[in-house]
């Protein structure tokens, strides 16, 4: 019995490397989207135009951003955005403004879906970060200063 599983789960593995190298299947449904114009940008006002197609953002109190107030290891400095009672939420951003590249990441979400995201970034000094969410066609943020002890990109 073993070894009629075996020759069986070798079969699938072989016959799917061969459809996989001579094209037949492609992985191009599951690869993440890259806005690299975005990511590559040098300034905060630029890399939301690229992201949003508009760098006017209002002020909401209806997002919740968490972060330390002074991060011990701005290599690995956890932050926390909840925008869970918010209806139509499409994305969060989140952006360092003093980073050489101040987006640091960007989630999509799709139909109803919460808006909760939760990620370690990395922080070169003391700087505002900030959480940009996309919610019914506006563009919405807040922002919060942590002070940095210990530089993660390269300090």
């Amino acid at each position: 019995m073993k070894r009629r599983s075996f020759l069986k789960g070798t079969l699938a593995t072989g016959a799917t490397a061969v459809a996989v190298n001579a094209g037949l299947l492609t992985p191009s449904t599951v690869l993440a989207d890259w806005n690299s114009k975005a990511f590559k940008a040098k300034k905060i006002d630029d890399a939301i135009a690229s992201m949003f197609g508009s760098s006017s953002t209002s002020n909401s109190g209806d997002i919740i951003l968490k972060a330390p107030s002074i991060a011990e290891n701005g290599a690995v400095t956890p932050v926390t955005v909840d925008v869970s009672k918010m209806s139509g939420v499409e994305s969060i951003a989140i952006f360092a403004s003093k980073n050489p590249l101040p987006l640091v990441c960007e989630y999509s979400f799709a139909g109803p879906a919460i808006g909760y995201v939760s990620a370690r970034i990395k922080m070169g000094e003391t700087q505002n970060v900030m959480a940009i969410v996309k919610a019914g066609g506006k563009l919405l943020k807040t922002e919060q200063e942590v002070k940095v002890t210990i530089g993660g990109c390269g300090g």
